[in-house]
């Protein structure tokens, strides 16, 4: 599993404003990796939070640039996309990764990687955060871009 070794992370942020943008394909997975997201912001005392579900994992980069320039200390977004017998998936999982790193680095806003890229159903139930899953990857992205936030308002730079 690749969330062997994954750091325990507690933060504040309490100040910060955050936006949480998921796709809508795979509903039992979105809705384990939405519920791990809302708990990793309750865990670190994030309440201004702005959500946006959009169609699918492609449409993760627009949503979150928007979220990016409106002023939010930091974007979650969240996905999933199954392989299948085409090079759909390739496309779509370059496309949002892509696409999300741009964001990032284009805003200086975190984002939050959420979007889990599998062979099969069952390798996405895994990592969903449901009874009965591995890995709660909806968690570890709430937590992962409230963490860089923080760290960057801590270093007080213009950005």
């Amino acid at each position: 599993m690749s969330g062997e070794g994954a750091p325990t992370i507690t933060v504040d942020g309490s100040r910060l404003r955050v936006g949480l943008v998921w796709a809508s394909w795979h509903q039992e997975v979105m809705d384990g990796l939405v519920a791990g997201a809302r708990r990793g912001l309750a865990d670190a005392g994030v309440k201004d939070v702005v959500e946006v579900p959009v169609p699918g994992s492609f449409e993760l980069p627009v949503a979150a640039a928007r979220l990016a320039a409106s002023g939010v200390d930091a974007v979650i977004a969240l996905g999933v996309v199954v392989r299948g017998g085409t090079p759909h998936f390739d496309y779509v999982c370059s496309a949002a990764t892509n696409g999300l790193t741009d964001v990032s680095v284009r805003h200086g806003v975190p984002v939050g990687f959420g979007v889990l890229t599998c062979d099969d159903m069952q390798q996405a139930l895994d990592r969903a955060g449901l009874p009965g899953s591995k890995e709660d990857k909806g968690h570890e992205a709430a937590t992962a871009a409230v963490s860089a936030a923080v760290a960057l308002q801590d270093l007080a730079l213009p950005a």
